[in-house]
Order: structure tokens, then sequence, then C-alpha cells
């Protein structure tokens, strides 16, 4: 914890309440919670599972329903431009995962999206090589789908610790696939330099942005990422089931050779041919019809990050994480949470996580009191911090009513 935060820690509960409001009041961003619909009197820490609604969606689903599908009907393949929306809300997200245009399509889950990129990476990995390297941390899904895509090429699954992962990198290694941010601890792990690691020792890279895209900067162009996934329903907020994301580098989209070779993703769909032929571009990782009232509402969604920099949310997403710290220190009884996230702010994703006894009834109490966050087991409290819509003063107001239910 900074000196900073130790003063923090040392005021009284009055002080914590003015410091709050001076923050907010000082903050940049603090206007951009009117562009989302919340509950009044809740403090929602939750966004790292359930983005907060962007107030322009419920018109938008609206007129999707009613007026592009109910009155439209088929026509709006084309006049509504439901045809195009993957490549097109792709290139809407890019920018907040530091990519250029027609490397990011949107469509499916990340567990489906992460399927065609493992396959899709060990086929473009030099031939020979044996191993996939995977987080051993990892969310259980990208485990279970790296198992199945390591059967289907004839790899080798080797669990690695972020922090070494770069050590085990060799000459044997096909592909690497790694989480930007922990989900359970917020611990960030370094992309750029673990990304240079698998590129010196020949592999390819696949990078899972769930925990990362919405709440820091990534740049997946600027450190020659090679491929990668996220979902959307998190801190970009789309909604929950919002269809997911797969990034493919330009370089690599020529070879990227998807295992789910599905009509959308064809280079002539309507042409009905027996024959796969893959589209150019991001395009050819699409598989089957788009799910349109989602995706439309993605698109909608992201319209939240008009004119908002990422490296301003990072800034805040810090200060926030930082403030809730130490009020944490403040007011619960020393020896009662332990912070497993790390302290240091290059290690620090947009979420704190605190251990603590009995942590779902805690977190249940907590809920009850209007401060949601959620419960990983066995013993963590997860508050996630979005800074579109998340302020000082409800950092203050979390850490306060935690301290009153261990009081």
């Amino acid at each position: 914890m900074s000196d900073d935060s130790t003063n923090i820690a040392a005021e009284s509960s009055a002080d914590l309440r003015d410091r709050a409001a001076e923050l907010d009041a000082a903050d940049g961003l603090a206007k951009l919670r009117e562009r989302f619909t919340l509950p009044d009197g809740v403090v929602y820490l939750d966004g790292n599972s359930l983005g907060a609604l962007p107030a322009g969606v419920a018109g938008t689903t609206a007129d999707v329903v009613a007026r592009q599908w109910g009155e439209l009907l088929i026509r709006s393949w084309d006049e509504s431009g439901w045809w195009t929306a993957p490549e097109r809300i792709g290139d809407k997200l890019a920018p907040l995962v530091g990519a250029a245009p027609g490397q990011v399509v949107v469509g499916d889950s990340t567990s489906v999206n992460l399927f065609k990129a493992l396959v899709g990476a060990a086929r473009l990995a030099t031939p020979g090589r044996t191993k996939l390297l995977v987080d051993a941390a990892t969310f259980p899904t990208d485990g279970y789908i790296a198992q199945s895509a390591a059967r289907m090429t004839g790899l080798t699954v080797v669990p690695v610790d972020p922090s070494h992962a770069a050590e085990a990198m060799d000459a044997d290694t096909a592909v690497v696939l790694l989480n930007h941010v922990d989900y359970r601890s917020g611990r960030l792990h370094d992309l750029p330099a673990l990304t240079t690691a698998a590129h010196a020792a020949g592999a390819i890279t696949v990078w899972d942005l769930c925990h990362s895209a919405g709440a820091l900067p990534v740049d997946l162009d600027a450190h020659a990422v090679d491929l990668a996934v996220g979902c959307t329903y998190k801190y970009l907020n789309g909604g929950p089931g919002a269809p997911a994301y797969l990034y493919i580098a330009a370089r690599h989209q020529a070879d990227f050779d998807s295992p789910l070779p599905g009509w959308n993703g064809h280079a002539d769909p309507f042409a009905m041919t027996p024959a796969f032929q893959a589209a150019e571009g991001a395009t050819r990782g699409r598989v089957g019809t788009p799910d349109i009232l989602s995706m439309l509402a993605l698109e909608s969604a992201l319209d939240a990050w008009d004119g908002v920099s990422v490296e301003d949310v990072r800034a805040k997403s810090l200060a926030l994480t930082d403030f809730f710290l130490a009020c944490v220190a403040a007011y619960v009884p020393q020896g009662r949470v332990e912070s497993v996230t790390p302290v240091e702010h290059g290690r620090r994703g947009s979420q704190i996580s605190l251990r603590t006894e009995n942590a779902r009834e805690v977190m249940g109490e907590l809920i009850s009191r209007g401060v949601i966050g959620d419960f990983r087991a066995p013993d963590v409290l997860r508050f996630g911090f979005t800074p579109l819509y998340v302020g000082f003063a409800d950092a203050e107001r979390a850490a306060r009513t935690l301290g009153h239910i261990f009081g």
C-alpha cells in the first residue's frame, strides 16, 4: 500500500466520505455514469461478471424487435445491416483492445472463439512442436477447451504459472494460452513481455481478454499478439450472453484455418457450394448465423465509449482500487480480510479480491445491504470496479458496509 493510501486509512469515517466526495468532484469521467441505467441506492461492483445496462440499449433493442424484425422482416439483413454486423461491431470494439480495423469479428461465445483460436494457432505453429502451454489458474472453461483442442491437434497441455511462463517456453512450444487478468485474484499478467518471450521461442500466442478489455489498455497490435478472444458482457457492458469476439492479427489471416468452417465464414456464403472456401480477413472467423438481437444490443452498448480514452479509464481504475483498499484498511478490523490482488499497479487489473472466512455469507450480507459484488470458492470476495459508472463514494460505502458486517 502506498504512503498516501496509508494516510487515507488513518482518516475517520467522515474524513473518508469527504475525501470520496472531493475525488468524485474532480473526476473527469464521473459524468459517464449518466450513460447507464442503475438502480437507486445500489453500489454495483460486479461489472467484472455482468456490466450495467447502457441507457441507449433498451430503445435500440425495441427498434430491432418492433421495426427491423417486425416490419422489415427478412429485408433487414440488407436494409438494417444485419449481415455485416459481426465485422462492423468488431471494428467498433477494436480500438478498445488496441486493434486496427479488419482484425476483430464479433459472434459466438468466448468458449467457441477460444476453440477456433487454439486450433487455428496450432495449425499456424511450426510443425513438429508438441506443447500447448496453458495458464494453470485459468478459468475452467479455458482449460477444458485447451484439452479438447490439444487432442484434436496432437499437442500436450502443459499448465504453467504465468509468472514463470517465459521460462517454460522452448523449441517444443507450439501455442501459449494466457489470461491477461486472472479472474479470481485480479492479477494482471505481463502481456507485452510474455508475447515477446513466446515469439522468441517461435510459439503462437492466444490471449484471453475477458477481464481486461474495457478496463485497461490491451494494445494487441502494438505488442504483436497473434490471436485473442474475449467476452463483451463484463467491462464492455454488452448484456447477458452478449456475443464474444475473436482477434486475428492481419499477418495471420490468410493462413488462419478455423476448425469450425461454417457457411457464414465462406468466401461466397450464398453460393451454397459443397466445398468450403474461407472468406478473406477476419470474416473467416465467422461460423453460423449471428445472434442479431444480442449483437445489435452490444453495438448500442458500445456507444457508451464515445469520446472515452481507455488510458483515462485505467487511471481512474487504479485510483478507485487504491482508495477502496485504503478504506478497507480503515474500516475492517485487522486480520478479518486479506487482499489477494497485487498492490503494484503494474500487476493489478480492475478488481479487488479479498480472502475471508465465510465469504459466501459475507457477500450475501453485503448484497442485502445494497453493495453488489460476488463470491468465488472457497473464500474470496470479488469487487469489480468499472470506471465508467463506479465512483469513489461507491468505493467508500462498500468498504464501510464491509466494516459494519465485521464490526
